[in-house]
């Protein structure tokens, strides 16, 4: 299995290690069988699948967005799927969300609609608590968190300076 990837911020050694092929935009819709939309919503993602994005995948491709509902057009979404420009879709997020009871998704048989609830179990709560703490703590004794969105930070003075000062408060 091939997995292809566009992301603007995405350090390439990532990629890599992760045996990830970085592409073009243009080339992922063309090329993917199960495109995979995992972005935040923004200005710059706001539509980021539109009619002439889901034009260019294949017949036989299917959507599957977990992201946030306003990414995706959802009436390009609809028409593309009405006219067999794609196979299908899997959403967990709409726009408007929760969607409105006439919402032609809810007629379509080649979508799979769920809930946006990532994880719903003991052991999910459990997990993101225990992984919180350590966060907490890893900052209390001056040392970033294990996981950041941007570790790019790690280098900014500013944020070096916050570590120190959380550092010397719990001392």
């Amino acid at each position: 299995m091939k997995f292809i990837a566009y992301d603007p911020y995405l350090d390439p050694s990532s990629a890599q290690e992760l045996d990830v092929e970085l592409t073009d935009l243009d080339t992922v819709f063309r090329d993917s069988d199960f495109l995979s939309v995992n972005v935040p919503l923004s200005d710059e993602t706001y539509h980021l699948v539109n009619y002439a994005k889901l034009k260019l995948m294949k017949p036989n491709a299917y959507l599957i967005n977990t992201s946030r509902g306003p990414v995706v057009d959802q009436d390009a979404l609809v028409t593309a799927l009405k006219t067999g420009k794609i196979a299908g879709a899997g959403l967990d997020v709409f726009d408007p969300e929760p969607p409105n009871a006439d919402d032609p998704l809810l007629a379509l048989d080649n979508v799979i609609l769920t809930p946006h609830a990532l994880c719903w179990t003991d052991q999910c709560f459990a997990g993101i608590g225990s992984q919180n703490l350590k966060h907490v703590f890893s900052i209390k004794r001056g040392a970033p968190p294990s996981v950041l969105v941007d570790p790019n930070v790690i280098d900014n003075s500013e944020f070096k300076l916050k570590l120190e000062r959380y550092k010397q408060s719990s001392s």
